[in-house]
């Protein structure tokens, strides 16, 4: 996986890329820049605004998308119906329902974002030369930043919230499974803006041209700032190898569990279990177990036992599934087979192996994590020490389910994704990632010799 901003030297010539706007239909560019230009102006606008317009902005947008909520469940409704048309995977159409709890949570979560500390005009670092000059870095908003993620709509609330809080603009292209309810949100999310006298264009919504508007906001450097790609492998994967706007790369998540020779059993089954089974869907769920040999005959019967009463399938090695035989559940193991050690599931599946080491274990966590979240269960800090100083991951855990790796979980209020890259952001991206920084210097005249 690609770990760093990823800013192409140059951007391609017409008709070399199969991202170039030049491929794109050019009532489709035209549509993207207008919108993405309406958004620049917008965007100057909220970098002025006070903390307290601020949130008084997303205290309205929060009340107006409870206001809206049955709009939005009969929107989703229809989005639901044709995914299931479509045969959509259960895992993405848990991610795409919004029912009237969920809406409320979502509006919920913007009016968290009220309570946070605003990070613009935060002086990140400042001092005064021997000259008399004073220098300060300072937090300031991004500018405009775009968003092309899938079937989340929650993403679409989260995005506007964490951009408005910080000052941005955001253009939201979100995948088309969720046309519907990202329509009804944006639609309740602007008329909040207007209401408060501010432009509504700071939140818009990419909602033509298909996979070419995508290609279209991609591409428009100069007028985005910032793109932010938040969905599966290949839609990542694509925006960081063919956007000619900077990109935060988000995460993929193949999220281990390791258990350790001295793991208590219980919490061992505990932390396995709710990294697995809280919410299958989402990317800091756990995709692989590992099990320490000398705590297999103890641990894997209980866990595989609760695993199967869950629903899950585990995709698993020869001893992991000797012993669901003797937990009288060998019918939910299956061999385990090639590409199972690095799939991102999304589903009741997880990969299963016996490990003789923690150095086994690290090794294989080395060569198959995608750097999202990896967890140790143990009872020996030496072990707990080594699994931190040395696994390479944004979040790592120790004794603790791998869904924690969350901003709301983290105290940082709605998330706008998870950066699994090490360049300016790295785990859940909140609001200081959404701001860059500029220099201020203030002299009394003073001139260079």
């Amino acid at each position: 996986m690609t770990t760093d901003v990823t800013t192409p030297a140059s951007t391609p010539a017409p008709g070399s890329g199969p991202l170039d706007p030049g491929a794109v239909a050019p009532e489709v560019v035209a549509y993207v820049h207008d919108l993405a230009r309406r958004a620049r102006q917008a965007s100057r606008r909220l970098a002025l605004l006070t903390r307290a317009e601020k949130d008084a902005a997303l205290q309205a947008m929060a009340d107006a998308v409870d206001a809206a909520a049955d709009e939005v469940v009969a929107a989703n409704a229809e989005d639901l119906a044709r995914g299931r048309e479509r045969g959509m995977a259960e895992g993405l159409l848990d991610r795409l329902t919004l029912d009237s709890a969920r809406v409320h949570a979502v509006a919920q979560a913007l009016r968290e974002l009220v309570a946070l500390p605003d990070p613009v005009g935060e002086v990140v670092r400042g001092s005064t030369l021997a000259n008399g000059l004073q220098i300060r870095q300072v937090r300031v908003p991004m500018g405009v930043v775009g968003m092309i993620y899938e079937a989340r709509p929650n993403v679409t609330v989260d995005a506007a919230g964490l951009a408005v809080k910080s000052g941005n603009a955001v253009l939201l292209r979100g995948g088309s499974a969720a046309a519907a309810s990202n329509a009804a949100l944006v639609g309740a999310l602007r008329r909040a803006l207007a209401g408060r006298g501010l432009p509504e264009d700071a939140v818009a919504l990419v909602a033509e041209g298909g996979r070419d508007a995508g290609r279209a906001l991609m591409t428009a450097r100069g007028l985005v700032d910032l793109v932010i790609p938040r969905g599966g492998a290949d839609l990542i994967q694509t925006v960081v190898r063919e956007s000619t706007v900077p990109v935060i790369e988000t995460g993929v998540g193949n999220c281990h569990v390791y258990v350790d020779a001295s793991a208590e059993t219980g919490t061992a089954v505990r932390v396995a279990l709710n990294s697995k089974v809280h919410r299958p869907s989402v990317c800091n769920a756990a995709e692989s177990l590992l099990v320490h040999a000398e705590a297999a005959e103890r641990v894997l019967p209980p866990l595989l036992a609760a695993l199967a009463e869950a629903g899950v399938t585990v995709h698993g090695d020869e001893q992991v599934r000797r012993y669901a035989e003797s937990a009288g559940v060998g019918a939910s193991a299956v061999p385990i087979t090639e590409g199972d050690d690095d799939a991102e599931f999304l589903s009741l599946d997880l990969s299963a192996r016996v490990v003789d080491s923690l150095d086994e274990a690290l090794e294989h966590v080395h060569r198959h994590s995608s750097g999202h979240t990896e967890a140790i269960v143990t009872a020996d800090r030496a072990a707990a020490r080594r699994w931190t100083a040395e696994v390479d991951a944004a979040a790592v855990m120790v004794n603790a389910s791998t869904r924690f790796t969350d901003g709301g979980q983290f105290g940082f209020g709605a998330e706008i994704g998870i950066s699994t890259q090490k360049l300016h952001a790295r785990g859940p991206m909140a609001l200081p990632e959404l701001t860059t920084t500029k220099w201020v210097v203030e002299g009394d005249g003073q001139v260079r010799d």
